[in-house]
This record gives structure tokens, sequence and C-alpha cells, in this order.
């Protein structure tokens, strides 16, 4: 199996037959399931920290923290998100229905990066860092609703072919 083709190469389905099965017994379903969630209650209070930050000057060190550990969040899901693709496609990243995602997620990926190396060799102001955070939560929202598109998708995918099934039957 080529898992590494071009997005126009992509059958009508997100999943095929077998992809799916992989896809529902992969352990990484369910953990990506958990790491999403935790990573958006992470994202939401560190962007309640930068806009506090903005209004009144005070808590950037706790902005700082929070950016911090929202990117290891990011750095997780993504280690696992890659595991899962691996697990239902075969590749790593990049795999067909995933293409444009994980092209965006490069981009999250570097911005969030560029803000530790950023932070931890002092190479920007406060209000530099916080702009670059901002830019990667602006990449990060993108992403999500990218993934959050082709998790409706998939929905809509598993009860057309569960209609399909049993009109069949």
């Amino acid at each position: 199996m080529n898992a590494h083709v071009s997005p126009s190469d992509a059958p009508a389905g997100l999943y095929t037959a077998e992809e799916r099965i992989r896809r529902d017994n992969s352990i990484w379903t369910l953990v990506q399931g958990i790491l999403a969630p935790i990573q958006f209650l992470v994202f939401a209070v560190s962007v309640g920290l930068i806009i506090h930050w903005w209004m009144t000057g005070a808590w950037l060190m706790a902005a700082h923290v929070s950016v911090v550990v929202k990117t290891m969040t990011l750095y997780a899901i993504m280690i696992t998100g890659s595991i899962w693709e691996k697990d239902v496609f075969g590749a790593y990243l990049f795999a067909r229905p995933f293409f444009w995602e994980d092209m965006v997620s490069m981009l999250v990926l570097a911005l969030h990066t560029a803000y530790l190396v950023s932070l931890w060799g002092n190479l920007l102001t406060d209000g530099q860092l916080i702009a670059l955070a901002v830019a990667a939560y602006v990449s990060y929202v993108i992403n999500a609703g990218q993934f959050l598109y082709k998790f409706r998708l998939a929905r809509l995918g598993a009860s057309s072919s569960k209609l399909s099934t049993e009109a069949l039957a």
C-alpha cells in the first residue's frame, strides 16, 4: 500500500473498510480522543492568560508557562497522532485523508517551536513572544478546525455506511 499519495488520488470516502477497522481497533484512537480536549483546555486557559497580560500587563510568567505547557501538549498529540496515522494508514505523516491537515500541522509545530526557541534563547521581547504565541494559536485553531471537519466527515461516513449495510440486510 502506498500511503504517500497526492490528495487528488483519494477515494470517495475518508476511510477504506480496512482503514476503518484499523482505526477502530487502534489504542491510539482513544489516546487522540483524550489528548485533543486536554490540549484545547490548555489552549483556552493560555488564551485567557495572554489576554489578561495584554489588558493588565500582569501575569506574564503565567502566560509564558501556559504557552510552554500548550506546546508540550501539542508535541504529545502530534507524536501520538503520527503513530495513529501509521497504525491506520501505514504512514507516519501525509497519509491520503489527512494530507492537508498534516501540512498545516507542520506550520503549527514550527510556530510553537519557534516560540520555545525564542523564549529560551531570549531572542524576542515579551510583546514579540506573545505575538508569536498568538500566531501559533491562530494556526492551531485553523488546524483544529480541519481535524474537526474530518471527524465530522468520518461520523457521517460511518452513519451512511451503517445505513447502507442495514438497507442491504
